[in-house]
């Protein structure tokens, strides 16, 4: 049986997809989210003070993403009003980083298999917990997967160096101060060449989930604060 002129299999439009929109995580600047010990820390390398990576998405939620930003906004736009409702309807309790981790996985799986453009897209969402065994971080991907990870998530250009980096210094019990300075080092080794980097105070979005503070966990770093840590 001969196929039709212009056929495609499946399996190679989903290559296809993929490759696309690795390439455009890949541009990206890149985001790491670790545990410290008193809760999640996010680190972002963005120079932009309008446009965030990583936001607040409910009480004790934290949302990170790289890729384009119209699109993981449209993704931290449904997730909080999606935390808000359950969170009205039954109980604050019930939002939960597992719950909202599946359902960015059933969006973006199907996104990824119905449109004609995946999104180009990788985010995390973390939850922190009343002790640290309790905190969770689920890393999603273009195509919905998604992954449990442990202790900390690197996402966007040049993932592979910065994890490695990040990997020989950290562990869950490490100071807020040194926990930002350990990630700044790491996300200096993000360039195309592999050469370090100074990056400043200025050139960082930062953030914390700090299960110390009453019932919104979530916090900024202002760039005075960053100063100060980083010194």
């Amino acid at each position: 049986m001969s196929m039709p002129f212009g056929y495609v299999s499946p399996e190679q439009v989903m290559k296809d997809r993929a490759d696309y929109a690795r390439k455009g995580i890949a541009r990206g600047r890149a985001v790491l989210v670790m545990t410290y010990e008193n809760g999640i820390l996010f680190v972002a390398e963005n120079p932009s003070s309008a446009l965030h990576k990583i936001s607040e998405i409910y009480d004790r939620i934290g949302f990170a993403a790289v890729g384009k930003y119209n699109e993981f906004e449209n993704l931290r736009q449904a997730g909080v009003r999606m935390a808000d409702l359950r969170g009205y309807s039954y109980d604050r309790s019930d939002v939960t980083g597992r719950m909202l981790a599946n359902t960015y996985a059933q969006i973006l799986g199907t996104i990824f298999t119905t449109e004609s453009k995946p999104y180009e897209v990788e985010i995390t969402v973390a939850e922190v917990g009343e002790n640290p065994d309790g905190d969770q971080l689920y890393r999603l991907t273009y195509d919905g997967s998604v992954a449990d990870e442990e202790g900390f998530v690197v996402m966007g250009g040049n993932a592979e160096a910065i994890t490695t980096n990040l990997r020989d210094g950290h562990n869950h019990s490490i100071a807020l101060g040194d926990g930002l300075k350990l990630a700044v080092r790491a996300l200096s080794t993000a360039s195309a060449n592999g050469e370090a980097r100074t990056l400043t105070a200025g050139s960082l979005e930062v953030a914390t989930l700090d299960r110390t503070r009453p019932r919104r966990k979530f916090r900024r770093l202002p760039v005075q604060q960053l100063e100060q840590l980083l010194s």
